[in-house]
């Protein structure tokens, strides 16, 4: 077992499947937490892009910061041209927005689209748990990023 040098997804190969599939939509990535998070996302069958797993959230308690994250390889991807949609699905806790507004912050001057997943999620959810018609519907109906944000 390695990670995909793309998405840092688990694999037995360089590449994962879901990046390897010429099929899927690689001018989407749904930005996630950890493979968990892809699975859930995958039982859904609402999903055709790519993933990008970060491998965690920023979390000062635990002493994670931005450095412990996968997000400068999402910056590079994000800024390599081939990207039209970055989908935030973090968990909505205070970690996972906090790391999703972080992201956001990095990618805003991008010619981006940056959405996040409809909150038909709960807050304070991990996505693991949330069943399959939710998420599903969560990843349909997602929004602009910035309108998510309480503060302006």
């Amino acid at each position: 077992m390695k990670y995909c040098s793309l998405c840092h997804n688990v694999s037995d190969h360089d590449i994962c499947e879901i990046c390897a599939n010429p099929s899927r939509d690689h001018s989407t990535v749904c930005v996630v937490e950890d493979i968990r998070d892809v699975m859930a996302i995958e039982n859904t069958s609402q999903y055709r892009g790519v993933y990008h797993v970060l491998g965690g959230i920023i979390s000062p308690m635990d002493g994670i910061g931005p450095g412990d994250l996968s997000i400068e390889s999402l910056v590079v991807k994000a800024n390599s041209g081939e990207l039209k949609e970055v989908i935030m699905a973090l968990s909505t806790t205070m970690e996972g927005d906090t790391t999703n507004f972080y992201i956001y912050k990095r990618l805003k001057g991008s010619s981006l689209n940056i959405t996040t997943i409809a909150r038909g999620i709960s807050i304070g959810d991990e996505l693991e748990y949330a069943d399959e018609v939710t998420l599903g519907r969560s990843i349909v109906n997602r929004t602009p990023y910035e309108n998510s944000l309480s503060l302006k």
